[in-house]
């Protein structure tokens, strides 16, 4: 009997045995738009939250806790939470007041140990303004060309920091510095548009990020990770796109989902088409948007095969969420693996860090160049008029008619200037 209630002892809650949950730290990690605030306890911590106006607050009691200290505050430019604060209450619990520059949605959850941290107590707060109010659609005049927009999303952020090399290089700095990299390549190519879904230390959820570049009406969606094995001699940089699986299953969530959706599959709903229609629809766009996928993918791993060793040779299939938009072209890239010593230095440099952006943004400038979107600066090429050079020669050369080289371009007759510049319209191979 004795033993028996031992026993029950170690398999109670913290707060039931007498032992009081210790609040041991305070994390908080600000994004755009919402705010996480991370409390790192000794045991799974029982407690209520609930919100307050006049002023604004979020309260949490926590039963049978105690804190050591003061709690770390957040920074001046977060958006959402002005200060943090604690007080001891009676029957030996603790109140955690999160003092808020504006109105917010909290919702809080509990996170179990990891191989990083222990128990954890999360608490998000949402911006409400920004949630009742979408963003606007980019401003688009008909008729009137437009940039390709490349959606770069740098893995993991905030509380979830990927994967760590053993000399303390986390993923999730690395990724997002070759994700401004690239970003700056993409932002000085003419017709060519990057979109930052984190731009900082913050988390982000995964269909919060597929969200992201769909709000941007994104052309292409490139997440950048650094991979990780149990053995450090496994090396080389890897692509990978959705599988026939990953795509299948998202299929049965988008037509489960299409009577709240407000979203469009490839311009077009599906919310008031019938369910043999509907999967019609959005088969033929998930299957064009696999074969962009793919063709856009072999491009950027043979381009990363030039700086590094590529730990497979041919694009990877997987299940990943951030790949899983049915109608925008996804591709993950794993640079290198951060858990290889000598990768892990190399991660580090700017210089390799230049290089992994430069090949990922040749491959993927390579690939709107050779099939460019209708509508696009990219589908427009420019060619300068050499000295003997004919309509008839530039048409045959770019494979285009020597009536749209003469639409586009304005021109009364086949009469061509040294030195002038012609725009070369899109269908042709260059």
């Amino acid at each position: 009997m004795r033993l028996f209630g031992a026993l029950l002892l170690l398999l109670l809650p913290s707060s039931v045995s007498g032992t009081p949950t210790e609040l041991k730290n305070v994390r908080i990690w600000a994004a755009p738009d919402n705010t996480r605030v991370v409390f790192d306890v000794t045991s799974p911590a029982d407690h209520v939250l609930f919100t307050l106006t006049g002023p604004n607050r979020v309260v949490i009691d926590m039963q049978d806790a105690r804190m050591d200290g003061s709690p770390r505050q957040p920074s001046a430019s977060d958006k959402l939470l002005a200060a943090v604060r604690s007080a001891p209450r009676e029957n030996n619990h603790l109140r955690i007041v999160l003092d808020l520059k504006k109105q917010v949605q909290a919702k809080s959850f509990l996170l179990p140990p990891n191989e990083r941290y222990g128990h954890r107590l999360v608490v998000d707060l949402y911006d409400v303004q920004r949630q009742k109010t979408p963003r606007p659609p980019p401003n688009r005049v008909p008729n009137q060309r437009r940039d390709v927009v490349i959606a770069i999303d740098p893995g993991h952020g905030g509380e979830d920091s990927g994967a760590r090399g053993k000399g303390g290089t986390y993923e999730k700095d690395v990724a997002l510095s070759i994700a401004r990299r690239l970003a700056k390549l993409i932002d000085a190519e003419r017709g060519m548009r990057p979109v930052l879904v984190r731009n900082g230390d913050y988390f982000i959820g995964l269909r919060k990020r597929m969200d992201i570049a769909r709000e941007h009406k994104s052309d292409l969606f490139i997440s950048i990770h650094a991979d990780a094995f149990n053995l450090p001699n496994v090396r080389g940089s890897s692509v990978y796109v959705l599988s026939e699986r990953g795509a299948s299953s998202e299929a049965a969530r988008w037509l489960a989902e299409r009577e709240n959706a407000s979203d469009l599959i490839g311009g077009v709903s599906l919310d008031d088409k019938d369910g043999v229609l509907a999967s019609v629809l959005l088969d033929l766009s998930q299957t064009a948007t696999r074969e962009a996928s793919i063709e856009v993918a072999e491009r950027v791993l043979g381009e990363l095969g030039r700086v590094g060793k590529a730990h497979k040779r041919r694009v990877q299939h997987a299940g990943f969420a951030v790949l899983k938009s049915p109608d925008i072209p996804s591709l993950l890239v794993e640079t290198a693996y951060i858990s290889n010593p000598y990768e892990e230095n190399r991660l580090r440099e700017p210089g390799y860090q230049d290089a992994i952006a430069r090949a990922i943004f040749k491959g993927l400038n390579d690939h709107f160049k050779h099939h460019p979107l209708p509508g696009s600066l990219v589908a427009v090429r420019e060619h300068t008029i050499a000295r003997g050079e004919t309509l008839s020669e530039i048409a045959q050369r770019y494979r285009v008619s020597q009536e749209a080289l003469r639409s586009v371009n304005g021109l009364p007759d086949d009469h061509l200037q040294v030195g002038q510049t012609l725009r070369i319209p899109a269908g042709g191979d260059g």
